[in-house]
């Protein structure tokens, strides 16, 4: 059901939160524990509908997943023991499920049926299905297998080394998690640059050797996963709307706790120093197979800058809120290199550039970004959309903090896939 929310400016944003956990991290915790011999207990689990999407396709395939006192508990079945589902794999919105889950199926003995919302059965699958077909895997769907719904039968895989033509850590880890599935062959994929890495440091949790250089990581298949517990950190996706907000709001300072900053990650930290902000950085000892950080961030003075190169990477997901962040910079800034934003949730270079035009900002988009002037005021007594992108709804929630008026938000239930108490906490902090 679509719903709407009138939201008005704030004075000031102050006060401690903890983001949901991280949701990159939470899916690949239920696929990789359910794959591995033993239990594996999962805390901080992120309770969105993707990664539930996750633990409802898994389940369907004969993993027992219990989910109570805010863990969840997996029985791992082993690299050989999930069973072929008798219902369709629904993974909802996910595109994570979507493409990681090819992986896994791709070496296992059975018939599984893939299928999405409107939006997955827009985003390409080819990037995934082709080289999972190059190993052996037998996958077919609209326009030959790009696009959902999809079957896949799996196969005796070999192994592969694959020159990726774009950065992402979904293809990476498809192939991976396939590579695995080979009789002690080795799988290698090369990225034009290095996307982030959860699946590799999470792999070696498991008990799984993975070879890394700058570009590069490998897998030798036959190896079987050992459970282990996992914690996982917060989201530093959606840490990144307050760590914005913190920024542009007027009197604000917010601390943000248990925050993931793994460095293939860290792109929005690195934006908002590049951009002058007051921003602290307090990092745990490390108790975790990825790193930890309280941040705290105060209202700051920005300067314009130019993003691109390798840096995109470690910030596709953030584009939306730091193209509000730059309307709030003195100068110009250029977002660059960042095409890949036209196959998300929704294209979100024309969903950006469309919904903060609307507010007054001077917002162009170009081929492969966007330019942004400010430092502008945004204006606000119109509606906008979330376009059923919840980091587009969560960047106009954020733009509402300071508007010269309210906005009418419509499609907000969409914010709850990945932030599922995101409200709460920004009530919590204009307290």
């Amino acid at each position: 059901m679509t719903t709407s929310k009138k939201l008005s400016n704030v004075q000031r944003l102050t006060g401690t939160i903890e983001v949901p956990g991280d949701k990159s991290i939470s899916h690949r915790a239920v696929m990789f524990g359910s794959i591995a011999t033993g239990k594996t207990e999962i805390s901080n689990f992120l309770m969105g509908a993707d990664c539930l999407s996750t633990v409802s396709c898994f389940r369907k395939m004969g993993v027992s997943i219990d989910i109570s006192d805010g863990k969840v508990i997996v029985e791992g079945k082993g690299m050989d023991g999930l069973r072929e589902p008798s219902d369709i794999l629904d993974v909802g919105n996910s595109g994570t499920t979507t493409r990681l889950m090819l992986g896994i199926l791709s070496g296992a003995p059975f018939h599984a049926c893939i299928i999405g919302d409107e939006s997955i059965a827009r985003r390409p699958m080819s990037r995934v299905t082709k080289p999972l077909r190059l190993m052996g895997a037998s996958i077919d769907g609209r326009e030959n297998g790009q696009y959902t719904p999809l079957s896949i039968r799996g196969g005796n895989l070999k192994g592969l080394t694959y020159e990726s033509p774009v950065a992402s850590a979904q293809v990476k880890s498809a192939i991976l998690l396939a590579g695995l599935r080979t009789d002690k062959e080795e799988t290698t994929v090369i990225e034009p640059h290095k996307s982030r890495d959860h699946t590799e440091r999470m792999l070696r949790a498991f008990g799984v050797e993975v070879k890394e250089d700058s570009t590069s990581a490998t897998v030798i298949g036959g190896k079987e996963l050992e459970a282990t517990n996992i914690f996982v950190p917060g989201d530093i996706s959606s840490a990144a709307f307050f760590l914005v907000a913190g920024a542009i709001v007027p009197n604000s300072e917010i601390i943000l706790k248990n925050v993931g900053i793994n460095p293939t990650r860290t792109g929005i930290i690195e934006v908002l120093q590049m951009m002058g902000a007051s921003i602290e950085i307090i990092q745990h000892d490390q108790y975790s197979f990825e790193p930890i950080a309280d941040i705290i961030i105060k209202t700051s003075t920005l300067k314009g800058i130019t993003i691109g190169g390798d840096l995109i990477p470690k910030l596709i997901d953030e584009i939306p809120v730091i193209a509000l962040l730059a309307t709030q910079a003195e100068g110009k800034t250029v977002i660059k290199d960042a095409s890949e934003l036209k196959v998300k949730e929704t294209n979100r270079i024309d969903t950006v550039v469309g919904e903060l035009s609307k507010l007054g900002a001077s917002i162009e988009a170009t081929d492969d970004g966007m330019i942004i002037t400010g430092k502008t005021g945004l204006s606000g007594n119109v509606s906008v959309s979330s376009h059923g992108d919840h980091r587009i709804g969560m960047m106009l929630a954020i733009a509402a903090c300071i508007t010269d008026g309210t906005l009418d938000l419509h499609d907000v239930d969409a914010i709850a896939v990945s932030y599922p108490n995101f409200f709460e906490h920004l009530s919590l902090l204009s307290k």
